[in-house]
């Protein structure tokens, strides 16, 4: 997994310049897994979740160079997200009627039971929620300790007690307590910044 060195309107000009391979792994190490959970909250799962994540990363691949992002026009993610939602109802299709569709091609006029819904602006909402997440423990995981990290991941993921966590890992229920708080601070602090940085 590559580090995240750039910021997000500078990794969409670097991708969008085309020709720099490690702009367009951090792109898809940024997106591939928000874009499968999404496909999974829709229905798609297993190998056509990772078909259809292939299919919107190959999508952007054609639409990205020249891409110029301007966040007076809109956020990314929505771009991102009726990507993903036409990409969905274009395997839909493509199954039902055996057409190849291009996802960023298929039309905005999908079946109702395909249609861009309140529900999909909800799913994709909790995805992106999830993915700030996972980008923030990503950044923030070498600032803190295992052991702290053991804490926090039993404590406050896994829902086990403080003194069952203090227990198992041979720490004061204090020392739990303080690991679990400096690394909820430490996150919040960096999806904020995140959050920020996306515009």
């Amino acid at each position: 997994m590559l580090a995240q060195t750039t910021t997000h309107a500078t990794l969409l000009a670097r991708v969008a310049a085309g020709q720099d391979p490690i702009a367009w792994r951090e792109f898809c190490d940024r997106y591939e897994e928000l874009i499968r959970g999404f496909a999974h909250r829709r229905g798609v799962t297993g190998a056509d979740a990772d078909d259809l994540t292939q299919d919107v990363l190959l999508s952007l691949t054609k639409a990205m160079p020249g891409f110029a992002y301007d966040p007076a026009k809109g956020k990314f993610r929505s771009y991102l997200k009726t990507t993903v939602i036409r990409a969905i109802a274009a395997r839909f299709r493509q199954k039902s009627h055996a057409t190849p569709l291009d996802p960023l091609e298929a039309s905005s006029r999908v079946d109702g039971a395909l249609a861009e819904t309140s529900d999909d602006e909800a799913a994709w909402e909790s995805q992106w929620r999830q993915y700030h997440l996972r980008q923030a423990m990503k950044s923030v995981r070498p600032r803190f300790s295992d052991q702290d990290w053991e804490a926090f991941e039993a404590y406050a993921t896994q829902g086990k007690g403080a003194a069952t966590v203090a227990r198992d890992l041979g720490l004061t229920l204090d020392q739990v307590y303080k690991a679990t708080s400096r690394l909820l601070k430490s996150l919040g602090a960096q999806i904020a910044l995140q959050v920020e940085d996306e515009g």
